[in-house]
């Protein structure tokens, strides 16, 4: 299990949580939402030097609770700190990208900030096909949880996304699959996950198990 950090704080704790169990790693990053002017990238620097920290994040894009463009400008330029950061320690992304009500692309702009010398995986996904299609041209990994269980418009994403590409994910506490909507979501749920993408592609279930456990142990850089 990864457990992802989302603030500073929240990255100290996914550490002390992976340090105390065998079987957890840990994400350090900074959700857009909770940038404001006390952050400095060198204290998230400092936090990489634990050995159980497997990826920058979640950091990204967040129009939909951002509409200002100043502070979206202010998200792009933390997220480039961030992603320097993972280049410099060999760590990829784990990106939280999230489109605005009115249709403007963070998902483009994230495309934009992208480059070939990174890695990583846009965690639950929620954008369009074509958007789906930059990621993946990129070589980055798609995560797909509870969502898919529940909402049919991204049946086609799946579907045609490269099992080679694609990540199991909870986002527990939220985000419960169905048929446990309405209830507090955990790691276990990611087993519906799976048994969704493979109906929708078709495959057994133990197939889409192997393949994304083995994609997030190469992604990850995770011996098992």
């Amino acid at each position: 299990m990864i457990t992802a950090g989302a603030s500073l704080e929240t990255s100290k704790q996914a550490i002390e949580l992976a340090n105390r169990y065998d079987g957890i790693w840990a994400t350090v990053g900074l959700h857009p939402d909770e940038i404001n002017f006390e952050f400095q990238i060198t204290d998230y620097e400092v936090l990489l030097k634990e050995k159980k920290v497997v990826a920058v994040g979640e950091v990204g894009l967040d129009y939909f609770r951002t509409p200002e463009k100043e502070k979206r400008t202010r998200q792009k330029e933390v997220f480039e700190q961030f992603a320097n950061l993972a280049k410099e320690n060999n760590l990829p992304l784990v990106l939280h990208v999230r489109n605005d009500k009115l249709g403007a692309s963070a998902h483009d702009d994230m495309a934009e900030l992208l480059s070939s010398d990174m890695r990583g995986v846009t965690h639950s996904f929620t954008g369009t096909l074509d958007e789906a299609k930059k990621y993946l041209n990129l070589g980055f990994y798609l995560g797909f949880n509870g969502i898919i269980t529940f909402a049919n418009q991204y049946d086609e994403i799946v579907k045609y996304s490269p099992i080679e590409q694609i990540l199991l994910e909870t986002d527990a506490p939220w985000l419960t699959p169905a048929p446990n909507r309405g209830k507090r979501n955990e790691p276990s749920g990611v087993f519906e996950v799976a048994k969704k993408i493979a109906e929708l592609k078709q495959v057994a279930i133990q197939e889409v198990i192997e393949k994304t456990t083995k994609n997030c142990q190469n992604l990850f850089n995770i011996n098992v």
